[in-house]
């Protein structure tokens, strides 16, 4: 959280390098959220690129030199002092519940409770009973396979990275750490555009 808020008063003062790399990157994240929101874009951008750079700094928090690898011994076990956040899977867990509690919230503010509520038990046939039913059962779901998801290869890149750091030698462990590089920005923009569909997908009124 302090780096957020360095690089964030660094942007703010709207110039630098930290300004033009910032401003590169939110143009480009802009760019590709935009045909998920369409015209509700300012709304929810600044909601999503939240969610994707927290995410990110954590994932890549990871990565850096001491991080899951220094600590106190505790039998045959070492407990590391600092950990990526998102390889605990306390961390990726609230955040898919806030996820999915905002995607509940935005589908009520914006269809109100009735209309939101009728995509999950409309009664008028079985068929829309029957979808409905499945579509709320996939929104409890859905915090499951995102806390999971994110934590499972995040969690999965620091156990690979230990367990190479300790069988080669430092150089030639670097192509596993730029794959693991890719896979933390991956994760984090996965994670960001499955939320910002599924709002999407929730203040969208229902065709008939």
């Amino acid at each position: 959280m302090a780096l957020l808020v360095l690089i964030t008063y660094l942007y703010n003062k709207k110039k630098g390098p930290v300004y033009y790399v910032v401003d590169m990157l939110l143009r480009a994240l802009y760019g590709l959220f935009q045909p998920i929101f369409g015209e509700k874009i300012t709304v929810f951008f600044p909601l999503a690129v939240t969610f994707f750079l927290y995410i990110l700094t954590l994932n890549w928090f990871g990565l850096l030199p001491g991080i899951n690898t220094i600590g106190f011994k505790e039998g045959n076990t070492i407990t590391p002092f600092l950990r990526g956040g998102t390889a605990d899977l306390n961390t990726t867990f609230a955040m898919s519940i806030i996820a999915m509690v905002l995607v509940q919230y935005f589908g009520i503010r914006y269809l109100g409770a009735r209309e939101y509520l009728g995509k999950f038990f409309n009664l008028t046939n079985p068929v829309k009973a029957f979808v409905g039913i499945l579509e709320l059962i996939s929104q409890f779901s859905s915090v499951l396979s995102f806390s999971f998801r994110l934590f499972g290869n995040i969690f999965a890149g620091e156990v690979l990275m230990t367990v190479v750091s300790f069988l080669i030698p430092v150089l030639a462990s670097f192509p596993f750490l730029v794959f693991e590089f890719f896979v933390g920005f991956i994760q984090a923009l996965v994670f960001s555009m499955l939320t910002s569909i599924f709002i999407s997908v929730a203040i969208a009124h229902e065709e008939h």
